[in-house]
């Protein structure tokens, strides 16, 4: 008796997590922010790896970090690499299209802790208040990967890492 409602137990747990990592094969989140600034400026921060080390979320947690960019930055193919948490996180992020003042898309290679390939979208529109940041993150997983991910919240942390990238971002560009 025991044994079975452990299986039963067991079963519906296994259950609930693949039907959660279903929906946690692709994951889209979509932030927002205002800065008061001017487009130039608000632009260039995001457009210029040499300015990601003002707002990365990630340095923040880790400012022992060692970073690198290769190719000419702001550029088309210029990349952002990172080794940090003492040589747990490896990657790097690579400028993949640029319209000037309007769009920004990357690509990150992440190979460790583990191997992914998000993308972020960066859309910049004047409003009133100062110029309307948009990123729009995208990621692709196997279905393992989404279970694991279901497991350990990832989508609420990357959401989370995301926010406070824009808030960084924010700070480093009124800041200044």
């Amino acid at each position: 008796m025991i044994l079975t409602i452990v299986f039963i137990v067991l079963v519906l747990c296994i259950g609930y997590a693949s039907f959660n990592a279903s929906k946690l094969m692709t994951i889209d989140i979509k932030e927002t922010v205002v800065i008061k600034g001017v487009m130039d400026k608000v632009f260039d921060e995001v457009k210029y790896f040499e300015n990601f080390l003002n707002w990365s979320p990630f340095l923040a947690k880790d400012p022992t970090q060692q970073i690198s960019v290769t190719g000419q930055d702001g550029t088309v193919g210029a990349q952002y690499h990172w080794e940090g948490n003492k040589g747990k996180d490896l990657g790097l992020q690579e400028i993949k299209e640029i319209q000037e003042g309007r769009y920004i898309k990357m690509q990150c290679d992440i190979l460790k802790p583990f191997k992914a390939q998000p993308i972020f979208e960066y859309t910049f529109d004047k409003v009133n208040d100062g110029i309307l940041v948009t990123q729009d993150f995208h990621l692709e997983s196997s279905f393992m990967d989404a279970f694991f991910m279901g497991i350990f919240g990832a989508k609420k942390e990357m959401k989370t890492t995301n926010q406070e990238g824009l808030s960084l971002l924010k700070k480093s560009v009124e800041g200044s």
